[in-house]
């Protein structure tokens, strides 16, 4: 499985959470704590808000730990919400257009988890993509056609309805093909205003994530920076965790529509 992280907050250089944490996510790259796949070296991602009203994004094949370039560009960024991930796949081939976060107009979103039995389902998924949207669809991967999904359902209007249908779709498409395996879905998706956090799996074992709020300050994280326990909160399995920038947190329940 994958690890991620999202920051909100007042502007850091990205290296302080990317690189110098304790249990930072070069650190998860290498050895993840919470994760059945312990390396996360099948490439890496970050994407930023800045001045302008849309983000921008690196990503690239090479393992994150092994990146000169990432770690220049994290020393020299500073942003005030930013999100980034290193890659585990689940089967699709390492390409940089298979790399997390994915970007599109001002939204980008990133996850980690599967479509169980994706192959036998992926052209009837891509079929339900809007053309306006699936023109931009580089990748191979679940995850990048899910996003698409949710831009097609009206993400830009109800980003909450739009991530529950998509869910119920792909849920219903896997009934009908009879597969067993499950769905598992832990995203972040934000629009540089509002973000939004996932935590949803058809059978138990959901992906870890947790949040801290400390100083002005929001992580969202697939596992913690550090060893404090007092300091992170577990998103609860089927909830979707909501906030804007600066403002509270708020949980709600994420069922598929």
């Amino acid at each position: 499985m994958c690890r991620w992280l999202t920051y909100c907050g007042e502007p850091i250089y990205l290296d302080s959470v990317i690189f110098e944490k304790e249990n930072s996510l070069i650190h998860q790259s290498l050895n993840a704590r919470r994760s059945h796949v312990t390396t996360n070296g099948d490439g890496f991602g970050i994407g930023w808000y800045a001045e302008r009203p849309v983000p921008g994004t690196y990503r690239d094949i090479l393992p994150a730990w092994n990146d000169a370039n990432l770690r220049s560009i994290a020393h020299q960024i500073r942003s005030g919400l930013f999100l980034a991930h290193v890659r585990a796949s689940t089967g699709t081939a390492t390409s940089r257009a298979n790399c997390h976060p994915f970007a599109h107009g001002k939204w980008l979103f990133m996850h980690n988890g599967q479509v169980g039995g994706y192959d036998r389902i992926r052209r009837k998924l891509e079929a339900l993509v809007d053309d306006a949207y699936y023109v931009h669809r580089l990748g191979t991967t679940d995850s990048e056609l899910i996003f698409y999904l949710m831009l097609s359902l009206g993400l830009d209007r109800d980003p909450l309805a739009a991530a529950q249908k998509a869910m119920g779709l792909v849920v219903g498409l896997m009934r009908d093909a009879g597969i067993a395996e499950p769905l598992r879905f832990t995203s972040v998706f934000t629009d540089g205003a509002g973000i939004y956090a996932v935590r949803f799996a058809t059978d138990e074992a959901p992906p870890s994530l947790f949040w801290r709020y400390e100083n002005d300050q929001l992580l969202i994280v697939s596992e913690p920076l550090d060893d404090d326990q007092r300091c992170w909160h577990e998103v609860p399995a089927g909830q979707m965790m909501v906030t804007e920038r600066n403002t509270r947190v708020d949980m709600v329940p994420f069922l598929p529509a």
